[in-house]
Order: C-alpha cells, then sequence, then structure tokens
C-alpha cells in the first residue's frame, strides 16, 4: 500500500470549530462520528438516490408470492376457526364427550353439520388438496399428501355416514385437523417470509441521476440510464461514483470499502479507475464512463449473488420425511385393517370401515402439523432475544452442521474505521501526549478519515490556524505559533527530510498506516493508525474453535494487515489480496473440502460469497445487499453471536426431534388399537379416545417447543 496517497484534502473552513469553546483549545465533539471513509460527504449537498433499471430483482416475486402465501393461510385458518366452532356444537361424538348431545339436538342438524363440515373441507382444505395434487404430480407424497388423505377419508365417511351408512362421523376432527394444520402452515410461512431483496438492494447502491458534462462543457442532470460509454461526468464531493470509469481531471480519496473490502480510502487521480457505488471523498473529479448496464462491476456482483443463490443444496424437511413415512402406514395399515375385518374376518362393512377410517385419520396427528412450525417459531423469537434474526429457515437448520466459518475482516472482526494505534517520538522534545495533540490540531479541520482518527484520539487540541491541504500528502496549519505538518512517508522521501524511519517502518510494514508529524518542519514523531479489532473477535473465534469449528479470514485487504488481525483474533487460515468477484469461489473452495461453510460479512463484495455459503450471515452494521443475501443477520454488530447460531441451530434441531417422535411416537399404541388388534379381548379403540390421544400429544409437542433453549 503507498501511504503517500492517503492524505488528500482540501482546506475547510472554520466551521469546523466547536462552538462556544474559548478561544486556543478546541474539545473533540462528544457526537461527532465520522466513519471510515465518509470525507466530507456530509457537508456536501444531498445526494438523490433511487434504484435502477439495471438489476431487476429476482427475489421480488418470490417473497411477494410467500407473502401472498402466508396471508392466505392466516385467512383460511381464522375462517375455518369460526365455522369449526358450529361444527363441535353439533358433533354428537364431541357432545357426547361432555353428556351434552341430547340437550344441542334440533331436527336436520346432521345436515347443518354436513353443510359447516363442507364449507371447512372444502375452502380450509383447499391448499392441501391442491398440495396433494401438486405433489402426486411429482410423484413426491409428503405432509400435503398425508393431511389431504386424512381429512378427504374423514370428510367422505362421514357425510356418507350422515346420508344413511351406519357409523360415526368424524366432522369435528376433520374441522379441527384442518385448523391445526392451517396454524402450523401459517407460523411456517411466516418464518420463511423474509423475501431476499439483495439484487434491489445493490441497485439502491447508485445514484438515480448523473451529472453529464456536454462538449460545451455545460453540465446537465441525466438518468444513469441514459449514460453511455465514452460520456463524461463530474462527481462532486460527497456524492456516490455513479458509473463504472476512469477519472480524467482532478483528484481525491473514494472510499471502497463497501465494494473492495478495502478499509483505507484510496487516493484517485487522472488515469486511476473507479467503481458505481463507491464514495467519493472532498475532491471533485472527472469521470469517462467505461461500463455500463449488465457490464458494470455492481451488475457483475448481481449476477453472482443470482448465481449463487440458485445453486443453493436444498434439504428435505424433516416433517416431509415423516409425512412420508406416515402416508405410506396409513395407506398400508388402513388397507389391511379393511381386508382383515370385512374380507377374512367376515365383519359388517359398517364396523370395518369405522375401523379403517379411524386408524387413517389417527395416522396423521394433529401434532405433526405442529411439531416444526412450533420450533420454529420458539426459536426464532429466542433467537431475535440472542442478538440476530432467521431470514431463512433451511440455512439456519444447516448451520448445526458448520465444520468452518469464513469471516470478512473489514467491518466484521474490525471495526471498519481507523484508530490510532501507536505513537513514535523522535528525541526528547515532545512525548506520546504532545504529539498526538499537535496533530489533532492541524486535522480537526480536516474531514478525512485518517484526520478524524487522529481527531478521536484525543478529548481537546489548541486552535489551528492558517490550515492549508496538501494535496495527496497531508496539511499544515499554525498551532501556538508553530507551524505544524502531518504528511505522509511520501512527502518525507518528496522533500529530502531525514527521519528515524525504523521504528515508523516496522509499523507500516504490518499494514498501518503512518502519518509524520513534523514541527518547523523538522520530524517530532509519528502517529500509526489501523482499523480497530472489535473486542468480541477473539471471544467469537475462541468459541467456535471449542465447538470444533475451523474459523477463517477472506478479505480484500492486504496480506500483512491481514496477517496481524490473524494472529491477534486467533484465526484458523487467511485469505487476504482477494478481489470481490472471488470471494464466492474461496468459499467454494472451502466447500469442496467437505466440509459446510458459515460465512459471516457485511459489505456489497461479500455478498456472492454470503450467497454461495451454505449458512450466510450478515453483520447488522454492514449495507442491505449483505443483509438480504444472508440466510441470517447479527443484530447487534457481535461476531461472537456467529458461535449463538450455530448453538441455538444444533438445540433447535434436537427439538424439532423430539417434537415428531413425540408426534408421531403415539401411532405405534394408537394405530393397532384402532385396527383392532385387541378386540377380541374387548379392547377396541374408539374415535373419541383415539382424538383424546392425539389432543395429548399436541400439548406435549407444543409444550416441548417451549422448553427450547441454549446452555
Amino acid at each position: 500500500m503507498n501511504h503517500s496517497g492517503m492524505h488528500d484534502r482540501t482546506p475547510t473552513s472554520e466551521h469546523n470549530r466547536t462552538p462556544g469553546k474559548p478561544e486556543g483549545m478546541q474539545r473533540r465533539p462528544e457526537n461527532d462520528e465520522h466513519p471510515a471513509g465518509q470525507g466530507a460527504h456530509h457537508h456536501a449537498p444531498e445526494n438523490r438516490h433511487g434504484h435502477t433499471d439495471r438489476a431487476e430483482p429476482r427475489t421480488a416475486a418470490h417473497g411477494a408470492h410467500h407473502e401472498h402465501m402466508a396471508e392466505d393461510f392466516r385467512r383460511r385458518f381464522w375462517i375455518s376457526l369460526l365455522l369449526t366452532i358450529p361444527v363441535l356444537a353439533l358433533s354428537p361424538m364431541f357432545l357426547g364427550l361432555f353428556g351434552i348431545r341430547e340437550a344441542l339436538a334440533f331436527p336436520g342438524d346432521r345436515y347443518v353439520l354436513f353443510g359447516l363440515a363442507s364449507a371447512v373441507y372444502f375452502y380450509g382444505g383447499w391448499p392441501f388438496l391442491k398440495g396433494m395434487a401438486d405433489e402426486l404430480r411429482k410423484l413426491l407424497p409428503g405432509m400435503m399428501t398425508l393431511i389431504a388423505l386424512a381429512i378427504t377419508v374423514a370428510y367422505v365417511y362421514s357425510s356418507v355416514v350422515v346420508f344413511g351408512l351406519p357409523g360415526t362421523v368424524f366432522y369435528w376432527e376433520l374441522a379441527t385437523l384442518i385448523d391445526i394444520m392451517l396454524l402450523g402452515h401459517w407460523l411456517e410461512m411466516k418464518s420463511v417470509m423474509g423475501a431476499s431483496s439483495a439484487l434491489e438492494k445493490l441497485a439502491a447502491l447508485l445514484p438515480k441521476e448523473a451529472h453529464r458534462i456536454g462538449e460545451d462543457g455545460s453540465v446537465e442532470e441525466v438518468p444513469i440510464g441514459e449514460l453511455d460509454k465514452g460520456n463524461r461526468v463530474q462527481v462532486r464531493p460527497g456524492e456516490k461514483i455513479p458509473v463504472d470509469g476512469r477519472v480524467e481531471e482532478g483528484e481525491s480519496t473514494v472510499n471502497e470499502a463497501m465494494i473492495t473490502g478495502e478499509s483505507r480510502p484510496v487516493y484517485k487521480h487522472a488515469g486511476d479507475t473507479v467503481v458505481a457505488g463507491s464514495v467519493n471523498g472532498e475532491g471533485s473529479v472527472t469521470v469517462a464512463v467505461e461500463k455500463t448496464g449488465e457490464d458494470s462491476f455492481l451488475a457483475q456482483v448481481a449476477g453472482l449473488v443470482k448465481q449463487a443463490q440458485d445453486s443453493r443444496s436444498r434439504t428435505q424437511d424433516l416433517a416431509n420425511r415423516a409425512a412420508l413415512v406416515l402416508t405410506i402406514v396409513a395407506l398400508v395399515a388402513g388397507a389391511v385393517t379393511l381386508l382383515v375385518w370385512f374380507g377374512l374376518l367376515g365383519r359388517d362393512f359398517a364396523f370395518a370401515i369405522e375401523r379403517t377410517v379411524t386408524v387413517m385419520v389417527i395416522t396423521c396427528p394433529h401434532a405433526l402439523g405442529l411439531a416444526i412450525p412450533l420450533v420454529v417459531a420458539v426459536s426464532t423469537g429466542l433467537a431475535a432475544r440472542s442478538g440476530f434474526i432467521i431470514r431463512d429457515r433451511r440455512a439456519f437448520e444447516r448451520a448445526r452442521n458448520t465444520g468452518a466459518v469464513i469471516f470478512d475482516k473489514t467491518g466484521t472482526l474490525t471495526r471498519g474505521q481507523f484508530g490510532v494505534s501507536d505513537i513514535v517520538c523522535f528525541g526528547d522534545a515532545w512525548d506520546e501526549a504532545g504529539v498526538l495533540r499537535a496533530a489533532a490540531a492541524v486535522e480537526s479541520r480536516s474531514e478525512h478519515p485518517i484526520a478524524r482518527g487522529i481527531v478521536d484520539a484525543v478529548e481537546e487540541y489548541p486552535e489551528a490556524g492558517n490550515f492549508t491541504a496538501i494535496p495527496g500528502k497531508g496539511a499544515r496549519a499554525v498551532v501556538e505559533g508553530k507551524t505544524i505538518m502531518v504528511v505522509s512517508p511520501g512527502y518525507l522521501d518528496e522533500n529530502g527530510i531525514d527521519a528515524p524511519r525504523e521504528a515508523a517502518d516496522a509499523l507500516a510494514a504490518e499494514g498501518k498506516t503512518v502519518v509524520f508529524v513534523l514541527v518547523e518542519n523538522a520530524p517530532a514523531g509519528a502517529v500509526a493508525l489501523d482499523d480497530i479489532i472489535r473486542p468480541e473477535s477473539k471471544d467469537a473465534v475462541a468459541r467456535l474453535k471449542s465447538m470444533g469449528i475451523v474459523c477463517m479470514m477472506l478479505t480484500g485487504d492486504n496480506r500483512h494487515t491481514a496477517a496481524r488481525v490473524a494472529r491477534e483474533v486467533g484465526i484458523d487460515e487467511v485469505f487476504a489480496e482477494v478481489l470481490p468477484e472471488h470471494k464466492a469461489d474461496k468459499v467454494r473452495e472451502v466447500q469442496e473440502r467437505g466440509v459446510v461453510v458459515a460465512m459471516a460479512g457485511d459489505g456489497v463484495n461479500d455478498a456472492p460469497a454470503l450467497a454461495r455459503a451454505d449458512v450466510g450471515i450478515a453483520i447488522g452494521a454492514g449495507t442491505d445487499v449483505a443483509m438480504e443475501t444472508a440466510g441470517i443477520v447479527l443484530v447487534r454488530d457481535d461476531p461472537a453471536d456467529v458461535a449463538s447460531v450455530v448453538e441455538l441451530s444444533r438445540a433447535t434441531y434436537r427439538k424439532m426431534v423430539q417434537n415428531l417422535g413425540w408426534a408421531t411416537g403415539y401411532n405405534v399404541i394408537a394405530i393397532p388399537l384402532a385396527a383392532g388388534v385387541l378386540a377380541g379381548a374387548g379392547v377396541v379403540l374408539s374415535p373419541a379416545i383415539g382424538a383424546v390421544l392425539m389432543s395429548l400429544s399436541t400439548i406435549i409437542v407444543a409444550i416441548n417447543a417451549r422448553l427450547l433453549h441454549v446452555g
């Protein structure tokens, strides 16, 4: 890294002085935050941002589809629930449980019951009937097939009973089964409804309009879509660069952290390339357009995100696997029951069909429809209280098998902003505090990220006058009657100024940015700055390694900086100087080792890698693109929550397995009894007792889900 390009400034006015502070001393503003790379952004006129038509979000329609389905299940649930109340009030079997059957009976009540049950079956049961048709068409029977089979058998049999066949109606079982299944699917759809709008967020990084320079030198605002290769645009201080291009005139620093992952602002002058979406610093530049539309960097990133999302592995849902097994069990058990009682033992058809229907209805337990959704709902709430949001349930479930976690460096393991790390004094004339205060006095007049890092390191500093920026090299000002300069190493080289360089060069070799403080043109000391490591990072890595997970770091930053951060944090493996378009390739390389890979990042450049990973985890303070691409979002910007994600995922999976066991396990006893294997001993499981067993199973599942916890 050439540090000579890190200090380009333009003079700023006296408005930077803290109001009300006595002449001669300035205090650092308490709430004046200057994130790395903003430069003079907040002093420039507000940009107009909007969406372009460059990258139509693939996921927008997908999200709308999920939202529509969740709303449909919600509406069907509430309407079906209202219809179920009179169904229960008119059901002979249900009323018989409470001994009030005769009190509520009236002539024709069975036909009213038939009408209400039909409404519940056709309206509330429609998603399951349609789902069964879809599953059977694909030859993949699952939960929908099992539910549709149970409600159809119950409805058809009960309707035949209403119109003359001896037996017992199952309408109340039918209605409550549909209600609970609708509730379960509604909860499930709500948990996965967070539609991924990553591509739309990428487009939002670009300003809506650009300042195009005409052949006569005039400047007009035009939509980005009207720009062509060869056009020239003006980019003012603090604005986002609208296109990929090359600087023709002017010089400035550009914050590319959200694009490249490089934490330091990059100095740009004539001939240098710039990328759309990066933020211009304090200088005004003229950029020649080189790439537009699908050729632009952001469009390529969008393509990588889409490609990675499309190639993600799909795990089969546990409940669907259980439903497939139970579907087979229901069909076989029902057929065997009918064959044995009617064909072999010669019992009357009414008795045989009642046994068959009881078996098939009981085989589809209410609890199975809630076994997974209840755990999902509880784990989602627990996750939020633990500091993260689950956006993609499948990714969250995969997290339990994580074998490697790849951390982005800038903004994830580090804060993504400069801070003073070291101070070097030359001689005895100045101590560390004096060098830092003098540097802060000069830098208080600048909006450069390095300047803000120095100013933020002190509580108060002398007033500076006659401030002058040295383009690309630093700044000078008069402080307490002395000319103080804060300059880059390149300035010393160009002006032949000798200074003890050993300590400063050693700090620079570690990847730190070093500036020199000159007093009356004589070196007084040097200040080193670096991207601040989050204090939580070391704990995050330690917790993950204790769980047997390999920790890696992926960054576009230089190898020296990456190696130092890795040593301090405890990272096992480092990928440094990785271009944005190659980050997803690195994730794929690790996946090819046969491990489940989680990726934690926060920048635009991390979006393809987050989508490529088995588990994408976005740091909450990062860009919307990273958060919309990832399956999990860390709310508290705490990388230690990555370990919490894995822990909760493992606990959630255990709870799902337990619930499926409770939801289906009672069938081992209930199905044989419902089939009448002990009928010879006078033990026949009536539909009412079967309903009690189903309810008990549902209650156990609900309580067990609420007991989910981590640690």
